[in-house]
């Protein structure tokens, strides 16, 4: 039986493990039946091209991993932001660890989905929103079929979030291979601002394929800070569903840092629902060996006098593989549009690759839109200038490629993050650089 024959047989009895009510279970159903009609995704999908699902789908994942209990927070301290006193969200093996997180409200909401439902002040917020952004693709809804967990988070008005949330979802592999679907929806209301940072980490050396979404929600001139931490075990695949529908004057932006894990997958959306929304999508990429990374990103521009900034970088080493499918739609409604996309790429290694296909579909006339790859090496002449005022080889290759990735991390307002994501670079470059860009 195949992965996708047993997540559908499995499905009854998943249903009747998890307490859910009618609405619940027509939404499930709905989903079930369109994952079993479409299946996972292949190569001949043009959104899939360059990734191929067949060697993670080869394993024998458990639909209902076992829970770890005996987890302490001295175990998996290191994978927190913990310079900086935040809300945590923390989830062992797709369940609530209510002893590891830390939440206060604060005139927020921050509670599980499965709580959410079942509470009648949440539940109207709930099916306002849930599963109102997430397109029906395969994917994303068979996380809606089985996810039985993740956050919910509700910002109310006025809201100035004093510190950033963070969700941390981990994989203790109690089992040779496990699949978790995890779901999150985040609700900003008006003139209300949050920073959220997530994260998917394995404790395992097993195999891990985490299939995620979330959806957020940004309304009237709501700001969302999100950071997308990726630096996983060698035998952990993710992929990543992030959804994003932004309200008049709202500003979105998301930052993905990918560094680990044996596939990734990043599919993030952005819609644009009013006017004048700023949408932000930036990353950094660094892989090697057989690593495998994806970004396919979406800006839908449905309005007039709107803006969004792509800008994707990359370096790749050994035998890894680099995507980047960025697409922007500007409808004819569209006018005084301006849309940037970027993506540059540097090949570190004769057998590394990239696939990039930067993508305009224009229906208005007056807008600015601009896109461009690059794919090279590092620059010779600056590598020359660098080792002439005595600075070694390995040294000056990591400057270089600090000084790469600066435009994307000059972004990040959370000063911890950056820091951690420089130390984070620096490791994997292989240099002691004495300094945060």
């Amino acid at each position: 039986m195949d992965l996708k024959d047993k997540l559908v047989s499995s499905f009854m009895a998943f249903e009747n493990s998890v307490d859910v009510d009618t609405y619940i279970h027509d939404v499930r159903s709905d989903a079930i039946k369109i994952f079993e009609e479409k299946g996972f995704p292949t190569k001949k999908e043009e959104a899939w091209k360059y990734t191929s699902l067949n060697k993670i789908l080869k394993e024998d994942y458990s639909v209902f991993p076992k829970r770890e209990t005996g987890l302490e927070y001295r175990d998996i301290k290191k994978y927190f932001i913990h310079d900086i006193d935040t809300y945590k969200i923390v989830f062992i093996d797709g369940k609530y660890s209510s002893h590891l997180s830390q939440t206060t409200h604060e005139g927020m909401d921050i509670c599980l989905m499965s709580a959410a439902f079942s509470k009648p002040k949440y539940r109207l917020v709930i099916e306002n929103y849930f599963n109102k952004v997430a397109t029906k693709d395969s994917l994303s809804s068979l996380n809606t079929a089985f996810s039985s967990e993740g956050a919910y988070i509700h910002i109310p008005k006025n809201k100035l979030v004093q510190k950033p949330i963070q969700i941390i979802h981990f994989s203790t592999g109690n089992e040779s291979a496990t699949m978790l679907q995890p779901r999150n929806l985040i609700v900003v209301d008006e003139n209300s601002h949050v920073q959220i940072i997530e994260r998917h980490q394995s404790l395992t050396d097993n195999a891990v394929l985490t299939n995620s979404v979330t959806e957020i929600f940004a309304n009237k001139r709501a700001i969302v800070d999100y950071y997308k931490i990726q630096n996983d075990n060698d035998n952990a695949s993710l992929i990543d569903n992030t959804f994003i529908n932004q309200k008049q004057e709202s500003i979105a932006s998301v930052h993905t840092f990918s560094f680990g894990g044996k596939l990734t997958r990043n599919n993030l959306n952005f819609f644009q629902n009013g006017e004048r929304i700023d949408s932000t999508l930036k990353g950094v990429t660094i892989i090697g060996n057989k690593q495998h990374v994806d970004h396919n990103t979406l800006v839908h521009h449905i309005e007039p006098n709107c803006e969004s900034h792509q800008d994707y970088k990359g370096i790749f080493d050994g035998n890894s593989i680099g995507v980047f499918n960025g697409k922007v739609i500007v409808e004819k409604e569209a006018q005084k549009t301006n849309a940037f996309q970027a993506n540059n790429n540097i090949l570190i290694s004769d057998k590394a690759t990239i696939n990039t296909k930067p993508q305009l579909e224009i229906f208005a006339d007056d807008v600015k839109c601009s896109h461009g790859c690059t794919i090279g090496q590092l620059d010779e002449s600056a590598m020359f200038y660098m080792r002439t005022r005595g600075i070694p080889e390995k040294e000056a290759k990591g400057l270089l490629m600090y000084a790469f990735s600066n435009n994307v991390l000059s972004s990040v307002k959370i000063p911890e993050i950056k820091q951690r994501i420089t130390k984070i670079i620096a490791n994997k470059l292989g240099v002691n650089i004495g300094f945060d860009l």
